[in-house]
């Protein structure tokens, strides 16, 4: 996919973050777009923008993790839309929790958005890019879908699954020869309200509060920047899409450093929380 004037893309968790980004970045190159998010005045307050940049757009109030809702949402935008060349599984959402003291219920709902709702999206749009071809799927995964990283058991869990999930589905359709291009996006640190909206369980952890702040200090990366470099990797048709140079280095670790890097990682996380907050 070259060229994104005139066809329909589709995005998820578009109210904020990378996914308002993208729109606007899809907007900005006339793009018709098919946009979600769970929360109904974010996502209207996109179109908005969207609409302001001379694009088509409608917003769709959408909980990915509901699987019948984001079957009956594909219906719903190839019958006003048609035509879905371009869907971005980008929702996501966050926990900070120890396995001890991590819930099933938070575990649950962290899989549910980040693992179930990439899996849900694809399921129910796939169908309409193999037919429609010269389309493309992106998958948000993120740096934490390389390495391990203490508190963040679910959300690795969740990441992990989505590249292995994603990487697979490439190398199905290439072998099946349809026109359908996949790209897994692994962003570093965004600047984004994620952990702003993050759930924190744990007597020994940040509040949500100064777990924002902390995160605020190492993300570097604005999210038009990571929206810009995924569609350049679209266009590339890359399967691995990095965004910001952390991204790179946490992608280097792992393959230099083998499972040593775990010890390094839970020195740095053990020095870094005596200064958050």
């Amino acid at each position: 996919m070259r060229d994104f004037s005139g066809k329909t893309a589709v995005v998820t968790g578009a109210g904020s973050g990378i996914g308002q980004a993208l729109a606007l970045g899809l907007a900005s190159h006339g793009a018709r777009l098919a946009l979600s998010d769970v929360d109904e005045s974010r996502v209207a307050g996109t179109v908005e923008r969207c609409r302001q940049l001379g694009a088509a757009a409608t917003g769709y109030k959408l909980d990915v993790a509901d699987r019948d809702a984001v079957f009956a949402h594909a219906e719903q935008v190839d019958r006003e839309f048609g035509g879905v060349r371009l869907v971005v599984n980008n929702a996501g959402v966050a926990l900070g929790a120890e396995v001890t003291q991590m819930s099933m219920d938070d575990m649950d709902w962290l899989m549910g958005v980040n693992f179930w709702g990439v899996v849900h999206g694809t399921k129910a749009f796939l169908p309409q890019l193999i037919a429609n071809g010269d389309a493309h799927l992106v998958n948000i995964s993120s740096v934490f879908g390389f390495i391990g990283v203490p508190t963040q058991s679910a959300y690795n869990a969740a990441k992990f699954g989505v590249r292995g999930f994603t990487e697979a589905l490439r190398q199905e359709m290439l072998i099946a020869g349809h026109r359908v291009g996949v790209s897994c996006v692994h962003p570093g640190g965004i600047r984004t309200n994620i952990a702003r909206d993050a759930r924190i369980a744990g007597d020994d952890l940040p509040d949500r509060a100064a777990a924002d702040r902390g995160f605020q200090r190492i993300a570097r990366t604005t999210p038009e920047r990571a929206a810009r470099t995924i569609l350049d990797g679209v266009r590339r048709n890359r399967a691995r899409i990095l965004i910001g140079a952390d991204a790179r280095v946490i992608d280097a670790l792992p393959r230099l450093l083998g499972p040593r890097y775990q010890g390094i990682v839970a020195a740095v996380v053990k020095t870094a929380r005596r200064f958050i907050g």
